[in-house]
């Protein structure tokens, strides 16, 4: 039993990355005709779609019928954008969110002014998210229907291999594929998958807590959360570090350090 809830958590680690894009991966972005948590637009869905263009995306409108050919005939090649109000008592505050074509959030960026007026102070907001928006490098995404169509057909040889060798019922500290990290305050074990990503997951959960793949800088991870966020982590003097993001839009250093 507990092997096979190990293989889940190896597999979640694998689609988790798999499936998990980014805004650059995406060529096209649809943006709505109103942006609904907003009484009136402030000039903000002009300023995105300007924003957008010049990182090099091609902006569609939220009706399908008005979607270019390559779109309509694979609308996960398309991002659906919004702006959504996230103001406070003293601030005007936004968030940009990106959704795929199974409405998953792939990113959100949030953004935040002391303008006390609307216009000015969602404007100001607004333009915050701009750095944290990369420029358009696209892929082509798999259609969702084909994926949907093919998941059962997946052959089991390579369920077997994503989870050879990982033996939780015999797992201690002296097995490299699992080595106890803590943070003070929760213990996590880490497991290799394979020679570009591993995880850290809890010892009785089905899920990882969060899944590492390498970067081209050796000892830095990209980072995908259990919550679905994406963010950095180090090795720094043996021990793990995640930059995990905050509400406010920072991120503070979190230390797992080996048992």
């Amino acid at each position: 039993m507990k092997m096979k809830k190990l293989s889940l958590v190896i597999l979640t680690a694998c689609s988790m990355f798999a499936f998990g894009q980014n805004i650059s991966d995406y060529k096209y972005i649809s943006l709505p005709a109103k942006f609904e948590t907003f009484k009136e637009d402030f000039g903000l869905g002009e300023m995105l779609t300007k924003t957008l263009k010049g990182k090099n995306y091609t902006v569609i409108p939220a009706d399908k019928l008005q979607w270019p050919t390559e779109a309509q005939n694979n609308p996960c090649n398309v991002l659906l954008a919004d702006i959504v109000n996230d103001s406070g008592f003293l601030r005007n505050k936004v968030q940009v969110q990106f959704k795929d074509c199974q409405n998953k959030v792939v990113k959100s960026i949030k953004g935040a002014s002391s303008i006390k007026e609307f216009k000015e102070g969602f404007q100001d907001a607004l333009k915050q998210t701009y750095s944290s928006i990369s420029p358009a490098n696209p892929v082509n995404q798999a259609n969702t229907n084909s994926i949907s169509n093919t998941s059962t057909n997946i052959n089991t040889d390579t369920a077997v291999s994503a989870t050879k060798e990982i033996d939780i019922t015999n797992r201690n500290s002296g097995d490299n594929n699992a080595i106890k990290f803590s943070n003070g305050k929760q213990e996590l074990i880490r497991i290799q998958v394979d020679n570009k990503q591993f995880i850290l997951v809890g010892q009785n959960s089905s899920s990882p807590f969060a899944t590492f793949r390498t970067t081209t800088k050796e000892d830095v991870f990209r980072v995908k959360l259990q919550n679905g966020e994406s963010t950095l982590g180090y090795y720094e003097n043996g021990n793990i570090v995640i930059e995990m993001p905050l509400s406010n839009g920072d991120y503070a250093k979190e230390v797992f350090s080996k048992r």
